[in-house]
């Protein structure tokens, strides 16, 4: 199997680079052979490691930096968005919308909460004002949405917002923000938020 590491020595540190297109468990297993010889290289001083190409979940971050951990006790870091958050989207892509992990929270968000997810999410009530939801792909509130939401928040454009009611001054999927000027737009129920042409569309 060819390997989906590459490993470069820079001046002052190693870069390691992920192909974008390996899966998680290519990657641990091109890791593996690697750092065998990469502990080689390792006497006294502790060059540290950045770790960069693809973008990992949460979970696969933690299982690369354990295993080289494991084997070199050395500073890691991760040149890639590892939050959900608008500053942290590096690249655009499109993924299949109904294949996505699900995540459930039951009860209303309250201001100055805030909820991410790395697949989709559902809430089972209201998101008030002043409090914010993220996720990586779609987003669906069964009750009232008053606060920010943001969908398809890693680059997703095939991702959607879905409410019961919409009544927020702001909602955002990928990098596609759309302002609602609550004096000029009545409240939308039962709506659905896609990206059309580059632009939010409510229905």
């Amino acid at each position: 199997m060819k390997s989906c590491i590459a490993i470069n020595l820079k001046k002052d540190r190693i870069i390691i680079k992920i192909n974008d297109g390996a899966n998680q468990l290519e990657i641990m297993e091109s890791l593996r052979k690697k750092l065998t010889d990469l502990k080689k290289l390792y006497k006294d001083e502790k060059t540290p490691i950045t770790v960069t190409g693809k973008i990992l979940k949460n979970k696969e971050i933690d299982e690369i930096q354990e295993l080289i951990k494991s084997k070199i006790d050395v500073d890691i870091d991760f040149d890639m968005p590892k939050g959900l958050g608008l500053h942290n989207i590096k690249k655009t892509f499109e993924k299949e919308i109904a294949l996505s992990e699900t995540k459930f929270h039951k009860g209303s968000l309250r201001s100055g909460q805030k909820l991410e997810s790395e697949g989709s999410l559902v809430i089972l009530g209201d998101v008030n004002s002043g409090a914010e939801i993220m996720a990586s792909d779609n987003i669906v509130v069964l009750g009232a949405l008053r606060g920010l939401a943001h969908a398809g928040a890693k680059g997703n454009k095939q991702a959607i917002i879905a409410a019961g009611l919409i009544d927020t001054v702001q909602i955002r999927i990928a990098n596609v923000v759309k302002e609602i000027d609550r004096d000029e737009e009545i409240m939308h129920k039962q709506a659905y938020v896609s990206i059309v042409d580059d632009n939010i569309v409510i229905n």
